[in-house]
């Protein structure tokens, strides 16, 4: 069982590209990466903005749960008509990230031979997501980005654009994310990445055509470990301080209210996501260094020539504000901001308005 999009079913807004991809491990990819767009873009090509989704997000960051899409839009604060990212005047483009599962090749999808990739599916790194999306700017004539923004795993490929591709980035932003992941990160990850695999559910990662299901409760227990550090202490003490869910005790097997909120969104992610990808991402966040073969992070931040902004969220303790300051303090003119909220790493998804601003102080300075 899986949550992933497989073919055949109905697209939605989905459009799609393919090609192959080398790897920084070795060897050849071949791949589809799913992704849709708002806007028109121009004659000029010069009004295109690339939005890059987090570990669990997907192509489809604007409009509402429809066929094809299980999820309503992750960014529709911020994406639309009159909205900081103003499709009245930008082309946005959003694509699935390789070895996702909404449309994108991961391990739920067709291996050349017919049957699922699974447990076949290779390592891939922000690098290799990176180097698979040139395909979508290429396909759509874009020489050059308006601007890149992400957040979290966006914020990792985002960064990753800039410092791979400086010719074709004219602004970036990245919001609570890290130019590499830090052993706290890592730490986190590793207890995540073994409830799913211990799942007597995961069969090696090949479950995608076994009777009876995959690994829903290691998914579960997955991202209800990763969901607790997206949310700051000071939130869940206001929130859900030491309260029973209703009619619950305790004391008698219930649930603290706590407790509920993280089972609720451990159901939700299982009934719209694939464990495998899961897996896949995590461990692509956990090798992610922008330094990598290029003389270290402070050598990579040096090539940026777009124009920069790095914020972090001062509730963070996931992505902590110091990385946020670190990629600012290594990027030459970059701005540093401080998104103010109780909300911890979510904040980028949640604190929209503070968000907007950033967006639009960083495009009215755009490519013309």
């Amino acid at each position: 069982m899986t949550g992933a999009w497989r073919e055949g079913e109905p697209p939605g807004r989905r459009r799609f590209v393919s090609g192959v991809q080398a790897l920084e491990t070795g060897g050849t990819l071949p791949f589809t990466l799913a992704y849709e767009t708002w806007g028109t873009l121009n004659p000029r090509a010069s009004n295109a903005i690339l939005v890059e989704h987090a570990l669990t997000g997907d192509s489809h960051a604007v409009g509402p749960a429809e066929e094809g899409h299980v999820s309503p839009g992750w960014w529709d604060g911020l994406i639309g008509p009159g909205k900081a990212i103003d499709t009245d005047e930008f082309f946005v483009v959003v694509p699935n990230v390789l070895g996702g599962c909404q449309g994108s090749t991961g391990p739920s999808s067709p291996h050349p031979d017919g049957k699922p990739w699974g447990s076949r599916f290779p390592a891939v790194t922000v690098r290799d997501q990176v180097a698979a999306e040139t395909a979508v700017a290429d396909t759509l004539g874009i020489g050059r980005w308006a601007a890149v923004i992400g957040g979290s795993m966006g914020g990792m490929r985002a960064l990753e654009w800039a410092v791979g591709e400086p010719e074709r980035v004219a602004a970036l932003l990245v919001l609570a994310s890290t130019a590499q992941a830090s052993a706290d990160q890592i730490a986190w990850a590793a207890p995540q990445l073994h409830a799913i695999r211990s799942d007597p559910g995961w069969h090696g990662g090949d479950y995608h055509d076994v009777p009876g299901g995959g690994p829903d409760a290691g998914l579960g227990i997955a991202r209800r470990i990763a969901h607790a550090t997206y949310r700051s202490e000071a939130e869940l003490a206001q929130r859900f301080g030491h309260r029973h869910q209703d009619g619950e005790d305790p004391l008698r097997g219930g649930r603290f209210a706590v407790e509920s909120y993280l089972d609720h969104h451990a159901g939700k992610l299982s009934r719209r996501f694939d464990a495998g990808s899961y897996v896949v991402l995590t461990e692509s966040m956990n090798t992610h260094d922008v330094g990598r073969g290029r003389g270290g992070v402070a050598n990579a931040l040096g090539r940026i020539t777009a124009r920069t902004v790095a914020a972090g969220v001062d509730s963070d303790r996931l992505y902590p504000l110091y990385q946020s300051r670190a990629i600012a303090d290594g990027v030459a003119g970059a701005e540093f901001a401080v998104i103010a909220s109780p909300y911890g790493h979510d904040s980028f998804l949640i604190e929209t308005e503070q968000i907007a601003r950033l967006v639009k102080g960083l495009v009215s300075g755009k490519d013309g």
